[in-house]
């Protein structure tokens, strides 16, 4: 079962988990991206992800593209949406005969989101400021 999913919803880390099981894999790595309180020195209080509406599409490629060059299941969900301090924003998950093998999927799948899948953040800091992040 793939998973590549954005989401408004809150993430069942399960799911993502159990998309990439397998009786042959004895290492299943999760990844949680979670709201922080702070960033860059500055108090945040709440952040907004926003999607472009091809987001799905290039979540669903990165995933298809990363299992297929690794050779191992690997399964994402992405959040949007307003989301709160200690909110999951991302869980992504790689399974592998050994550790190894599935932390360096999960890492490379991460990086590959963060860097190929078009959604943005909007944080809200205590001082009533907010401002887009990584555009």
């Amino acid at each position: 079962m793939t998973v590549a999913l954005i989401s408004e919803e809150p993430i069942d880390e399960r799911i993502v988990r159990e998309a990439v099981g397998s009786d042959a894999h004895g290492a299943i790595v999760t990844f949680c991206g979670v709201v922080r309180d702070h960033d860059g020195g500055r108090a945040v209080q709440a952040l907004d992800y926003r999607a472009h509406p091809d987001a799905q599409r290039f979540l669903e490629e990165i995933v298809a593209r990363v299992g297929a060059e690794t050779g191992m299941p690997v399964a994402a969900v992405h959040r949007v949406g307003d989301l709160r301090i200690g909110d999951v924003a991302l869980v992504a998950a790689a399974s592998a005969g050994h550790r190894a093998e599935a932390f360096a999927a999960c890492e490379r799948l991460v990086e590959e989101i963060k860097s190929g899948v078009p959604i943005w953040k909007r944080q809200h800091y205590d001082d009533g400021v907010s401002e887009w992040v990584g555009l």
